[in-house]
């Protein structure tokens, strides 16, 4: 009779589990260019463009004019682009390394884990820069022409930690949809992207049909209004947990295809 190794029963243990999580952080950070240095990019390029702009205002105008027309540019929403670019990070995250992970053993639960600690990370140091580079603007007074971008109204009246909180809740949103759309592709294909954006726009159309018809419009304005950035940014998270809770569902089923 051949000895059964009590080592070989023993239930993973919580570090081995963490190791299978960070191993799949790691996965996924693999290529850095995509994930970490083109947003940077795309983000820098964007502020030399608004720069220029800004400069030709500087240049075209004086005096009155030009403080009125630097002032309009607290409404720039030059910033937003590199939100939208977490979305296909979020996608990308999913589509390429699940089928190869999936491929090497890894659970679905620990993909999961894997995947959301990744985007936290992400989601910090973005959010981090973002913050530094509010401050950096104010302190050079538009970077030496009085522009806004990441400045912007939509974050102009907080503090560092207020400007960190409020990119860190739209990034965290942005990777979720993304990921749950990449799980939605994965499982269903695209009937279930196509489905899952029928229900979306009959939603919305209810809620603006409900809203309309009980004259709410207004109240609507007035709880924006006294939400603010901030608080509009912690509600951004009560969609986000959904998303990473329903892209974890979806993907405890899913199955790579080519």
């Amino acid at each position: 009779m051949t000895a059964i190794d009590p080592g070989a029963l023993a239930l993973p243990t919580s570090e081995a589990r963490q190791h299978r999580v960070w191993r799949i952080v790691r996965l996924n950070l693999v290529n850095k260019w995509t994930v970490i240095w083109l947003p940077i990019v795309i983000m820098g390029f964007i502020w030399l463009v608004n720069w220029l702009i800004w400069w030709i205002i500087w240049a075209a105008s004086a005096g009155p004019d030009r403080a009125k027309a630097l002032e309009g540019t607290q409404w720039s929403g030059g910033a937003f682009y590199v939100f939208v670019y977490m979305l296909v990070i979020g996608i990308q995250v999913i589509s390429a390394t699940f089928p190869f992970a999936l491929g090497y053993g890894t659970t679905r639960r620990d993909f999961s884990l894997g995947s959301g600690l990744t985007f936290l990370i992400l989601s910090i140091g973005y959010a981090l820069g973002f913050a530094t580079l509010s401050a950096i603007e104010e302190w050079t007074n538009g970077w030496g022409l009085g522009g806004h971008l990441y400045t912007s109204v939509y974050f102009a009246d907080q503090s560092f930690l207020g400007r960190f909180f409020i990119v860190l809740c739209g990034m965290l949103f942005f990777f979720a949809v993304g990921a749950f759309s990449a799980t939605l592709f994965m499982r269903w294909r695209m009937n279930g992207i196509l489905a899952a954006g029928a229900v979306l726009v009959l939603l919305l159309v209810g809620v603006v049909a409900l809203v309309t018809l009980t004259d709410s419009w207004p109240a609507v304005g007035d709880w924006f209004a006294s939400a603010g950035p901030l608080g509009l940014a912690a509600w951004l998270l009560v969609p986000t947990v959904l998303a990473a809770l329903a892209g974890h569902v979806v993907l405890s089923r899913a199955t790579p295809k080519s």
